[in-house]
């Protein structure tokens, strides 16, 4: 999600009733209730992963400004991913057509490849601000089996989409349904030693995939960016294969 630095390979397993892996530190069930439940299980992360991003740095904008960028590395596939123009007014769209999904993105993100992770992009000055998308296997046909909204993003929160050592925060959590599909959305806080990351979740269930995005910023600057955020949240879209 922002810098993405050092972050963690996530090792895909299958789990019981064959439900989504999901990434983070040890092993946990979710969402039990009716006998329903999913595990993840995977490394240690390292100091700094995925979710435990570099904090801002002051003064590091001026230098970046008359520094020279080191141009970032696409590994792309052509033949199954696109990318429209400008779809909105400061936003570029992603398409990904072999795994059906689409978004838009804040123009002059940058796209950096991240192991285990479908995709990302982040902007090249904050790193908390970024959005990655993660898909995973399972044979569940709806997110509503695995529990309500509240349910769902209470544990993803606290169990893959944050370290354990950071304190975090469910602020809401909603069903939506787009196209006759259902929805989870969430946002949510979390709050590390020297910064506090405010981002905003959807998942969903298609095609036999699990399917995740999260957007998010660093708290300071959410009242800047929560509308930019809440576009990218609003933008994605699931295709039935």
């Amino acid at each position: 999600m922002a810098a993405l630095q050092n972050s963690p390979s996530i090792h895909r397993t299958l789990f019981p009733n064959s439900s989504p892996p999901l990434q983070k530190h040890g092993t946990f069930h979710c969402c039990r209730k009716e006998g329903i439940s999913f595990q993840v299980k995977a490394e240690q992360a390292p100091a700094t992963s995925t979710w435990s991003l570099s904090p801002d740095r002051p003064g590091r904008r001026q230098g970046l400004a008359i520094g020279v960028i080191v141009p970032l590395v696409f590994l792309v596939n052509q033949n199954s991913i696109s990318f429209a123009a400008e779809s909105k007014k400061g936003f570029l769209q992603v398409t990904d057509n072999k795994d059906a999904y689409s978004f838009v993105y804040p123009f002059g993100w940058q796209e950096i490849v991240i192991e285990g992770q479908d995709k990302v992009f982040k902007d090249v000055i904050e790193p908390l601000e970024n959005v990655s998308v993660n898909i995973f296997p399972t044979q569940k046909q709806d997110i509503r089996e695995f529990g309500s909204a509240q349910e769902v993003a209470e544990t993803l929160i606290k169990k893959v989409l944050a370290p354990p050592t950071q304190k975090t925060k469910l602020i809401e959590a909603s069903e939506h349904e787009v196209d006759g599909k259902a929805y989870y959305r969430f946002e949510f806080i979390a709050q590390a030693p020297n910064y506090t990351r405010h981002a905003l979740s959807t998942i969903s269930i298609s095609n036999g995939k699990f399917y995740t995005l999260t957007t998010g910023a660093n708290e300071r600057r959410w009242g800047k960016m929560k509308d930019k955020l809440q576009t990218i949240i609003d933008s994605f879209k699931i295709s039935s294969v």
